[in-house]
């Protein structure tokens, strides 16, 4: 199998050694575990130039997972569509765009990139048809075009998408070195001791593959908390702007990256995030907020350095849905 075409390959880092083969995958695609499993089941996806023998294999230091076409071939398509026809279209705000990047501001709901073949309503898809120039922009310009950092589907807020590789190198190093100031408005259950605090649990990934944050509690003090042992290291520091009878609206920074960084930790110091199914207390949960099914999760402030290192800062308001939702809240 030396000969398969591909168009998108992950090489697997220490800190992904032993991990599932669907979990890795899931991971890297944001995609669901089933989602992965379905692809690697159906033979799109070799490990070292074979196929695996089944979706739960561990992969280890060094290998590398290659993505038939089968799956990448869904931004040929996304980028010979016309822009009437993308779904997105009124949704997705460019909030700005210069030569070198665009500033987005990203429905809920909408995917960064494909995860699927028949998924082509994503966030790449509606770029590539817009800035065609950036389909050869990036680590892996065939699957993430232009794309240095995502949002969960379910959160929306902003984006910068480079333009230029150059663009692309300067804005991966401020992500790696932590200079990027991301700034995200959350709604939480319950209220907190503190009116500003920095949460440090490192964040790991359990055997269901979701990320968690240990100690695993339901309600917990966050003066009281021990720092873990093991996992990575994690910061997220927030501060408390308004507080209702059973939630609180948060202005939340990340000094760190990880995956489901913000949802992760609230839920792990007893303040899940308000329409978070995959990270839920269901002990703060009543009836009456089944209602509301969309996660409260907005990003709202994106600060970086440009070309010239001259500091680009944009702000975005919370969309209209989540500004109904907190007007019908109870104030303290």
């Amino acid at each position: 199998m030396n000969s398969i075409t591909h168009k998108q390959s992950f090489t697997v880092t220490e800190d992904n050694n032993g991990v599932r083969l669907d979990i890795f995958l899931a991971e890297q695609m944001s995609m669901s575990r089933t989602q992965a499993k379905k692809m690697i089941d159906s033979g799109e996806v070799v490990v070292n130039n074979k196929k695996p023998k089944k979706a739960g294999d561990s992969i280890h230091t060094g290998s590398v997972v290659i993505i038939l076409d089968s799956v990448s071939d869904i931004l040929s398509a996304g980028s010979d569509k016309g822009t009437e026809d993308v779904v997105y279209d009124s949704c997705v705000e460019v909030v700005a765009e210069t030569g070198d990047y665009i500033i987005i501001n990203k429905p809920a709901g909408l995917l960064v990139h494909p995860t699927e073949a028949h998924e082509k309503e994503t966030l790449v898809s509606w770029l590539v048809a817009r800035y065609p120039e950036i389909k050869n922009v990036g680590d892996n310009p065939t699957q993430r075009p232009g794309i240095v950092h995502r949002l969960d589907r379910e959160a929306s807020g902003l984006l910068v998408v480079a333009r230029t590789q150059e663009m692309f190198s300067i804005l991966k190093e401020q992500f790696q070195n932590r200079t990027i100031e991301k700034i995200y408005t959350v709604l939480v259950y319950d209220k907190f001791d503190q009116p500003h605090g920095i949460i440090d649990f490192e964040i790991d990934r359990g055997k269901d593959g979701r990320m968690v944050s240990r100690p695993k509690i339901d309600k917990l003090k966050l003066k009281n908390v021990p720092k873990i042992q093991e996992g990575k290291e994690s910061l997220t520091e927030y501060w408390v702007e308004k507080e209702f009878v059973r939630f609180s609206l948060l202005k939340v920074k990340i000094h760190t990256g990880r995956m489901h960084q913000i949802r992760v930790h609230m839920f792990a110091c007893g303040h899940p995030v308000v329409g978070d199914t995959l990270y839920e207390n269901k002990k703060f949960i009543k009836k009456k907020d089944h209602s509301w099914n969309r996660l409260f999760l907005h990003a709202t402030s994106l600060c970086f350095s440009d070309l010239h290192g001259v500091k680009k800062c944009f702000n975005t308001e919370l969309p209209q849905d989540l500004q109904n939702y907190v007007s019908t809240l109870t104030s303290v």
